[in-house]
């Protein structure tokens, strides 16, 4: 991708992961960036000749290309109805980052035929490792290469249909806090049996980064790992089976389902 102009309205901490993805993918090599929010106070720091920052929507979506919108959800209404005069159906593309809201109702307020794209990217984008689901209207159909080159340069992405985008939410996007729990409750537990709070972090992190490693690498299924670290009545099955015990997985599963309901509540307001 080059010589786009993508602005990102609504610099927040998912906003300035993107930036900071696209920084460190490369991209503003070629591509401008413009950056908004109300508040410029937190934006001083962005010093870049690529880059612009300001508070007004309007400015950066007549100055841009790619349009990411990545504002609060109680927000977006109100910014489509500060911006959509100044759309272009024809040069324009919108790029939807934020939860509970679908394609058709971004349509339906901009009153315009445009590419609308969904994507779900995660926090990880800040470090290039995101996972980021994306769906898109027919006429996003012809951006998606555009779209594509942009999260594929901080992180994978996945095409869905976008009745799956609110699992993928919850999956993709809150996953991140379910796995820093994670981590933080194994460094608590490396604490608990002599390590200094540092090193259980280190050790903690480092151990479910190469775990995912080992799946991504190989493709196979969890369970086979498991199987080559568990022997017959070693300490590794006897932790999993207590753990099991008090509800594990099931746990999560059912963490996942009340974030997945929660989200549909949102979508219904």
């Amino acid at each position: 991708m080059d010589n786009q102009t993508i602005a990102i309205i609504g610099a927040g901490n998912l906003g300035l992961a993107i930036f900071k993805g696209l920084e460190k993918g490369g991209l503003l090599a070629t591509n401008k960036v413009i950056l908004t929010r109300r508040e410029l106070s937190s934006l001083e720091k962005i010093k870049h000749q690529q880059v612009m920052v300001t508070s007004d929507n309007v400015q950066a979506v007549q100055s841009s290309d790619l349009i990411i919108l990545a504002v609060q959800p109680k927000q977006l209404s109100g910014l489509l109805e500060e911006i959509r005069d100044h759309v272009d159906p024809e040069r324009h593309t919108l790029i939807s980052v934020i939860t509970a809201v679908t394609i058709e109702q971004i349509e339906q307020t901009i009153g315009k035929s445009c590419a609308v794209v969904r994507a779900m990217p995660n926090t990880a984008i800040a470090v290039l490792e995101s996972m980021t689901c994306i769906a898109c209207n027919d006429k996003g159909k012809a951006k998606l290469s555009l779209v594509h080159s942009i999260f594929d340069c901080v992180g994978k992405t996945m095409e869905i249909h976008e009745e799956l985008m609110q699992a993928a939410t919850v999956v993709c996007a809150s996953g991140i806090a379910f796995w820093m729990r994670f981590i933080r409750a194994t460094t608590q537990g490396g604490v608990q049996l002599g390590f200094d709070a540092e090193d259980a972090q280190q050790i903690a992190v480092q151990t479910c980064k190469g775990a995912a490693s080992l799946l991504a690498g190989n493709g196979g299924h969890p369970e086979k790992e498991i199987d080559r670290v568990t022997t017959p009545q070693g300490c590794t099955i006897s932790g999993l089976n207590e753990m099991e015990h008090h509800g594990l997985s099931s746990a999560l599963i059912k963490g996942l389902v009340t974030s997945f309901e929660r989200i549909n509540a949102m979508k219904g307001k």
